[in-house]
């Protein structure tokens, strides 16, 4: 999470979404950089809005808008699915080696969700409730409309390293996992196809 005072912007760091990538480029701007733990960096709306935002906007005295990067759902299922193939991933039980991507989603379409396809849900993490959602959330897939929103808000040209890069797999699902995808991302897909 990514927070600019002067400008009054909050960027929230979507995993999976180029965060890690955005913070190394604006860090420096930023009035506060919250990269650690992932539970404080991947702040959602729900607790940016109930605990930081408040606390922001009395300090300032004036709103902040919260911005944010989604990725299309089923792209977004597999980054993690990729990035949690790494040999040196910290938790083994996450770990997706010698599981199907197939598979994975299937996992994460289960109610509960084993530890490995535990990975929450975009939707949830940026509109929990019509009430509560962030101001504007851009298609990673068009990050450079992004970047153009950000150059020209904290006027700085922007140079995106390519950093936490997922390596390549297959991507292949059945019919019937796509299916059942599509019903249990329903609120993730809906969204997504409300940006512009």
């Amino acid at each position: 999470m990514l927070v600019f005072w002067e400008q009054r912007l909050a960027i929230l760091a979507t995993p999976k979404t180029g965060s890690t990538a955005i913070e190394a480029a604006l860090e420096s701007l930023a009035s506060v950089a919250v990269q650690r733990p992932p539970a404080l960096k991947h702040t959602n709306v729900a607790r940016f809005r109930r605990f930081v935002g408040p606390y922001l906007e009395a300090s300032a005295g004036a709103p902040f808008t919260v911005v944010a990067l989604m990725r299309e759902p089923r792209d977004w299922l597999g980054s993690w699915y990729r990035y949690r193939q790494r040999e040196d991933i910290a938790d083994q039980a996450k770990s997706t080696a010698g599981i199907s991507f197939d598979g994975f989603v299937s996992a994460w379409c289960q109610t509960p969700r084993p530890a490995f396809a535990d990975v929450g849900s975009q939707a949830k993490f940026l509109t929990p409730s019509p009430e509560v959602r962030a101001d504007r959330i851009f298609r990673y897939e068009n990050i450079e409309t992004f970047l153009e929103f950000l150059e020209d808000r904290l006027d700085f040209h922007i140079t995106l390293p390519r950093l936490n890069v997922s390596p390549s797999a297959p991507m292949d699902l059945s019919p019937e996992t796509e299916a059942r995808l599509a019903q249990t991302a329903e609120a993730d897909f809906k969204l997504y196809a409300s940006l512009d």
